[in-house]
């Protein structure tokens, strides 16, 4: 089994600045990608951001030029810096990550998330 924690929501005003953390566990062969989605209330859940192992990303327009994804393959480990934040922000943000898992010689490959993080922008 794997599991995702995730860290480093809280409280923000408009224009500042928040570094989320989401480390995985358990028996973890390898993890290709990595992402942030968030949900609003009464919106489905959206992506934010997605990191390749070699570090290549994708940002949604509604995040690009002020949230930045990065990762840190030897601690299984994927962060989304968040400046410049603005009220429409506010969300639980989720991470994911698209994991090869073992159990004795058997492999598999999931998709496996986080419990999620409140972000709240507001002034």
């Amino acid at each position: 089994q794997v599991q995702l924690v995730e860290s480093g929501g809280g409280l923000v005003q408009p224009g500042g600045s928040l570094r989320l953390s989401c480390a995985a566990s358990g028996r973890i062969f390898s993890i290709a990608v990595m992402g942030w989605y968030r949900r609003t209330p009464g919106k489905q859940r959206e992506l934010a951001a997605t990191i390749t192992r070699g570090g290549s990303t994708v940002t949604t327009d509604d995040v690009k030029g002020r949230f930045t994804i990065s990762r840190d393959n030897a601690k299984n480990t994927v962060y989304l810096q968040m400046n410049s934040l603005k009220p429409e922000d506010t969300a639980v943000y989720y991470c994911t990550a698209d994991v090869t898992d073992y159990s004795g010689s058997y492999y598999r490959r999931n998709d496996y998330w986080g419990q999620g993080t409140q972000v709240t922008v507001s002034s």
